[in-house]
């Protein structure tokens, strides 16, 4: 008897529609064919296992399974349960009359209890889109795929709850979750907040700056100065995730494996710290099976990394292409898949390898050739692509001692919202533009144009403090940002003046 059954197989952060046919004859012989990997072929003990401590046989006829279309590569053991119900539907001792309408994945464990998989997310957003009546998922999937509307899904724990559901003699209840109810419940819940940080008053002003702008942003200061405190604060200050940014970020950290068990959508912006010891694929993503990497986890959210100069330069040299393109592509020889890096880069470093330089108290230790050499670690390219240096003092003990609560996160947040909604209003005609830091240099011209003022203030800067040319357009996007906060429609002398101060690294003195 030929049956098929339908599950799904991710590329990239969308799913592909996968036929499991199954066809069941004379014999005693057992194939599986159509790309499988080795956790698909050894699937056929697992189901055997499953099957008899659930007081169920395996099919001792002839088996022939073909995974359909078969130039997919199909990976994992999220294939277990269709296969294992496609074979029981094959020999009849299930019913295969409900089979077509449902589209069926899961891990199977020996006992039987059915394992979450990953990419429950893309699966039930294509299960919509092929017009199934509903998806039969682990159970511990079920609220992530739950937030696809206009959609059954039916999360189970056990094989025999799919068994008797398709023979008819059990009702599965499906999983219902109130998308927006629940996402707009958790989008103010931060961990840390700004009101917790002593001083540093130019600073947070640098940070409220750049997420703003959604610029990026690099802090220089000795060690406990604050530097990493800061930057963890930030995503309490940047503009609430959209129910679409937010749906996309869920897919990505869906395949990925990274979400946490019976959650729903992602409600508040990633943000990504990896170790600087990373390599080159797990930052930008790949592998023999491709996933995304960190620069694909911190989508619509900020990648930051600490001790920036301690990080390979191979691995520093491949964030050039996705800080410009906001994506990246992951080519192998029968492949090639895109993700998504649409990300605020934010960075800190010491400033020498002692980390004393330009210290207030404490007198460095490394020559003016160490300094610069430590510096240099960070190549050119890569600065040109950050739009904020800016140098971080110690806090004094007057500061640190004071029992005065600091501005918090959300009165910061309101102003880097309204700043955005009128980037929003500004770039509504340019598709794929929607923050200052994205602008291109005939943007740069058309909205960040400074008067004959500015444009004197500006020479004069790059003359004085041998500014490089590089810094041109940078100091501009930011003078526009200093400019969206305050309200202003034109690009002033101060707001170019407050930009200028941003540039620290581009003074050539600056390393002695």
């Amino acid at each position: 008897m030929l049956i098929k059954v339908f599950g799904a197989a991710v590329q990239g952060i969308d799913a592909t529609l996968i036929t499991i046919e199954v066809n069941s004859t004379r014999g005693c012989m057992f194939y599986l064919v159509g790309l499988p990997d080795s956790a698909i072929k050894e699937s056929h003990q697992r189901i055997k296992s499953a099957l008899q401590v659930n007081g169920y046989k395996i099919p001792t006829s002839n088996v022939v399974i073909n995974m359909a279309p078969a130039d997919i590569r199909k990976e994992g053991a999220a294939y277990d349960l269709p296969l294992a119900i496609g074979m029981l539907a094959a020999s009849e001792t299930i019913s295969s009359e409900k089979l077509g309408h449902y589209l069926i994945m899961g891990e199977l464990s020996l006992d039987g209890s059915i394992q979450p998989i990953k990419g429950a997310l893309p699966i039930a957003i294509k299960a919509r889109e092929e017009k199934f009546d509903g998806i039969i998922i682990p159970q511990q999937n079920a609220r992530e795929a739950a937030v696809v509307n206009d959609l059954n899904v039916y999360g189970v724990s056990n094989i025999k709850e799919v068994i008797e559901f398709f023979n008819g003699t059990r009702q599965l209840e499906p999983t219902v979750v109130n998308t927006r109810e629940e996402f707009y419940a958790q989008q103010n819940c931060f961990d840390f907040d700004f009101s917790d940080v002593k001083g540093q008053e130019n600073v947070k002003r640098a940070l409220e700056v750049a997420a703003a702008g959604g610029h990026n942003l690099i802090m220089i200061g000795a060690p406990g100065s604050g530097k990493s405190m800061m930057a963890k604060r930030l995503p309490s200050i940047l503009p609430p995730l959209s129910l679409g940014e937010s749906l996309e970020t869920t897919k990505i950290h869906s395949v990925a494996g990274k979400l946490d068990r019976n959650s729903s959508l992602i409600s508040k912006r990633p943000f990504r710290d990896p170790h600087h010891t990373i390599s080159q694929v797990a930052m930008v993503g790949g592998g023999s099976y491709p996933q995304p990497g960190e620069i694909s986890l911190a989508h619509n959210g900020v990648l930051f990394l600490d001790e920036l100069p301690e990080f390979t330069r191979s691995v520093l040299e491949v964030l050039r292409q996705p800080l410009e393109d906001r994506n990246i592509t992951i080519s192998r020889v029968k492949t090639t898949i895109e993700y998504p890096a649409s990300f605020m880069f934010v960075a800190s470093m010491n400033p020498c390898p002692c980390g004393y330089y330009n210290h207030p108290t404490k007198a460095c230790v490394c020559s003016p050739g160490q300094v610069q050499k430590y510096l240099n670690k960070i190549s050119g390219p890569l600065l040109d692509r950050i739009d904020i240096q800016i140098e971080i003092v110690p806090v004094p003990f007057e500061k640190i001692s004071d029992q005065r609560q600091g501005e918090m996160s959300s009165a910061i947040r309101e102003r880097v919202i309204k700043a955005r909604q009128i980037q929003e209003q500004r770039f509504a005609l340019h598709p794929g533009i929607y923050c200052n830091a994205q602008m291109t240099s005939k943007l740069l011209s058309l909205y960040a144009q400074p008067d004959n003022k500015g444009l004197t203030l500006l020479k004069n800067a790059m003359d004085r403090l041998n500014l490089s040319a590089r810094a041109y357009d940078r100091i501009l996007k930011v003078a526009r940002t200093v400019a969206d906060l305050e309200g202003s429609e034109n690009v002033l002398s101060h707001h170019l003046a407050e930009a200028i101060g941003y540039r620290n690294l581009d003074r050539e003195n600056w390393a002695g």
